[in-house]
C-alpha cells in the first residue's frame, strides 16, 4: 500500500501509569513490583481476593498513602511528588458511604463543590446538572438517609465526579447493591466513558463485575498475574476445563493426564485440567475411574479458571490487603 494512502489509529492517551510499584506494611509486602496503563476512556478493574493487594493500589493511586518503592502516576503527574496536581484529575467513591446522611442530596453536593472551589452561581449550575445526569433531581431535597443503597450510590458518584474529573476511582462499587442496582450503576458508569470521556478505575473480587470491564489487572498476593481483556485471558485458556472432585486427587492425577492427553493441576482437593473438546474424554474417564470419581464437570474457562491457572491456587482464602 502506498505511504500516502496509510492510516493509523490514534494513540490512546495514558491516564494511569504504574511501574514497578512496591509496597510494605512493616514486614509484610502488600504490593511486589506491579507494573500496567490505564489508556483514556477505559473502564479497568482490578480483581483480586482479599489480601491480593488491590485495596492498597487504590490506596496509592488515590494519594490517600505513598507508595515504598516504584512509581505511580495520573495524568502525568506522580502520586507521591505531585499529589495536589493528580487529585486534581481523581474522583474518588470509596466503598463505605462517604455521604453526609442527615444532609440533603443537593446539600451534600454542594459541600464536595466547596471543597473544589466551586460556589455562587458556578455551583449551583454544576450541582442542577449532576442531579439530572445522575436521575437524582426528584430526590435533590430528600435526605439522604431516606434513599436506597442504589440512590445513595448514584449520589456518591455525582459527588466523585461533580469537578469533572479525568479519572474516576471506585473501590468496590457494587457492595451491598442488589442485582437491579448493580446493573444499574453500570449502566451509569458506561455512561460516564461514552458521554464525558471519564476513565473508571476500579476494584472488585465479583468475576461477574469483572467481565464488565474493558480491562483486568489480576493482583494475587501482591503480584500482577494477569493483565488484558477478559475475553482475550480466558482465550489463554484455549480449550474446555474439566474438573474432577475425587477423594484421591493426587492418586489419580497421572492416569488422568494420560487418558485425557492434557496436564492435570490438584487445587482445592479437585483435578482441572484444561483440553479442547473437553466433552470427549468423559466418557472414558467415567467408565475407566467411575469407581474412584465422585463427579466430573465440564465448562468453557472463566475468569476463575484464568486466576487458578496463573496461581495454581483457588481465589479465596486470602488475607486482606
Amino acid at each position: 500500500m502506498p505511504a500516502a494512502m496509510r492510516t493509523t489509529a490514534p494513540a490512546v492517551e495514558t491516564v494511569v501509569r504504574v511501574e514497578g510499584l512496591v509496597h510494605d506494611y512493616g514486614p509484610r509486602r502488600a504490593l511486589r513490583g506491579v507494573d500496567f496503563e490505564v489508556g483514556s476512556g477505559q473502564i479497568f478493574g482490578l480483581l483480586g481476593p482479599n489480601g491480593g493487594g488491590k485495596t492498597t493500589l487504590f490506596r496509592i493511586l488515590a494519594t490517600l498513602i505513598r507508595p515504598t518503592a516504584g512509581r505511580a502516576s495520573v495524568m502525568g503527574n506522580d502520586v507521591a511528588l505531585r499529589p495536589r496536581e493528580a487529585r486534581a484529575a481523581i474522583g474518588v467513591v470509596f466503598q463505605s458511604p462517604a455521604l453526609d446522611r442527615k444532609l440533603t442530596t443537593r446539600e451534600n453536593l454542594e459541600t464536595q463543590g466547596r471543597l473544589y472551589g466551586l460556589g455562587g452561581r458556578a455551583l449551583r449550575e454544576a450541582v442542577d446538572a449532576m442531579l439530572l445526569r445522575v436521575r437524582l433531581a426528584d430526590r435533590a431535597s430528600d435526605r439522604v438517609e431516606t434513599l436506597s443503597g442504589g440512590l445513595m450510590r448514584r449520589a456518591e458518584i455525582a459527588k466523585g465526579i461533580l469537578h469533572r474529573p479525568r479519572l474516576l476511582l471506585l473501590d468496590e462499587p457494587s457492595s451491598g447493591l442488589d442485582p437491579g442496582a448493580r446493573s444499574d450503576l453500570w449502566d451509569h458508569l458506561r455512561e460516564l466513558r461514552e458521554r464525558d470521556g471519564v476513565t473508571v478505575l476500579l476494584t472488585t473480587h465479583l468475576m461477574e463485575e469483572a467481565e464488565r470491564c474493558d480491562r483486568l489487572a489480576i493482583l494475587s498476593e501482591g503480584a500482577l498475574v494477569a493483565c488484558g481483556a477478559p475475553r482475550d485471558l480466558k482465550a489463554e485458556i484455549g480449550g474446555d476445563v474439566i474438573v474432577i472432585a475425587t477423594a484421591a486427587p493426587e492418586a489419580l492425577r497421572g492416569e488422568v493426564e494420560r487418558l485425557c492427553g492434557a496436564r492435570a493441576s490438584v487445587v482445592d482437593g479437585t483435578l482441572r485440567l484444561e483440553r479442547p473438546r473437553g466433552h470427549e474424554p468423559i466418557p472414558r474417564l467415567l467408565e475407566t475411574f467411575g469407581d474412584r470419581i465422585d463427579s466430573v464437570t465440564i465448562g468453557r474457562p472463566t475468569l476463575l479458571d484464568v486466576f487458578v491457572l496463573k496461581t495454581g491456587h483457588r481465589f479465596w482464602g486470602e488475607a486482606e490487603a
